[in-house]
């Protein structure tokens, strides 16, 4: 997950800050940056599906974890958030079967009590 440059970092960083600091909004505006500086770089889109999270904007959060998705498949943490993202969607089948691919890649996952299943 490391940034393609320094500036890349800096706007990821200050755009976590701010999401730490709870201002979810300023967050994602400033996580448009990299995302805009840097297309293919599926952090940024991740990092940003999480600030629309926080703030309840699931839709623009799928819409990012989708675009981090299709830049890699394999991206844990964009797939766990999508699996919550569903799930808040109303849509838990399709949050399941997301969760399962993300615990194939990474089973000690706190989500994975999501599932109800033994673990």
């Amino acid at each position: 997950t490391d940034a393609p440059d320094a500036r890349a970092q800096d706007l990821l960083d200050r755009g976590m800050a701010l999401r730490e600091s709870y201002a979810f909004l300023e967050a994602r505006e400033v996580f448009d940056l990299p995302v805009e500086y840097c297309p293919d770089y599926a952090q940024g889109y991740n990092q940003r599906a999480f600030a629309s999270f926080l703030r309840q904007d699931l839709d623009a959060a799928l819409g990012d974890l989708d675009r981090a998705l299709a830049l890699n498949p394999r991206h844990v943490g964009a797939l766990s958030g999508k699996a919550l993202t569903l799930f808040g969607l109303g849509r838990p089948e399709e949050g399941r079967d997301v969760l399962r691919a993300a615990l194939a890649l990474n089973p000690w996952l706190a989500e994975r009590a999501l599932l109800g299943e033994p673990t």
